[in-house]
């Protein structure tokens, strides 16, 4: 297993949710945490965290947030992509604003992480690429198409950078995660909270797969808090 001591993970949407969790959980272990946040004054994040404001829809705030981390921090080893929006896009919309924004923020926000992180990646050697999907991102199984569509082309980003990055050490995984226990799923009644995932076992199962070897790399990890067959 990688050492965390030295090295330097970057979280988007980690004001709350499943961000939150997996920054909490990281730092906890030994990583630098660089925490990509919309607002920083109502954030509340804890102390030793490096913050840098992030608005996934805001192309050029990408590049700024690597600049920043880069400067205060070092380096960078990890990249946890885990801000996302669950707009409503219904296949018969004629309004398409919300599939727009589904995939500014879900698909091509990563995109312009992973970009702008890239050769920091190549340089730690065993640079790792951790994108939020869903299990949206797998089947789809309700009427919001737009949101299942932007995280089928997360899953299919994932494995691009794989591919491109492997002879360089970078590893990515799509996390895929059903219903948790968060702010996004709150207007969900056909499961109980309590039966959802917690965020912070999420975030232990992302600890696992950034400290992971080259040698044993996760494409892609469901993680489901009820039945289905095949999920």
């Amino acid at each position: 297993m990688l050492d965390p001591n030295g090295r330097v993970a970057l979280v988007s949407g980690a004001s709350r949710g499943i961000g939150r969790a997996i920054a909490e959980r990281l730092a906890a272990s030994g990583y630098a945490i660089s925490a990509g946040v919309r607002d920083i004054g109502r954030a509340k994040l804890p102390e030793g965290f490096h913050a840098s404001r992030y608005d996934a829809a805001d192309a050029a705030s990408a590049t700024r947030w690597v600049e920043e981390a880069v400067t205060a921090l070092g380096r960078i080893d990890v990249l946890v992509n885990a801000a996302g929006i669950n707009a409503r896009g219904l296949l018969l919309d004629a309004d398409e604003s919300a599939f727009s924004a589904l995939w500014d923020i879900n698909t091509l926000g990563p995109l312009r992480m992973i970009r702008a992180a890239w050769p920091h990646l190549v340089a730690s050697g065993s640079g790792r690429v951790i994108n939020v999907s869903s299990l949206s991102g797998k089947r789809v199984r309700n009427e919001n198409v737009g949101y299942a569509m932007s995280k089928h082309a997360l899953v299919a980003l994932t494995h691009g950078v794989r591919q491109q990055g492997w002879e360089h050490g970078i590893r990515a995984t799509a996390l895929c995660p059903g219903f948790v226990d968060t702010d996004m799923t709150s207007a969900v009644t056909k499961v109980p909270r309590e039966a959802m995932s917690r965020p912070e076992d999420i975030a232990v199962l992302v600890e696992a797969l950034v400290r992971l070897p080259n040698t044993a790399s996760v494409a892609e990890l469901l993680v489901n808090c009820q039945k289905e067959d095949m999920l």
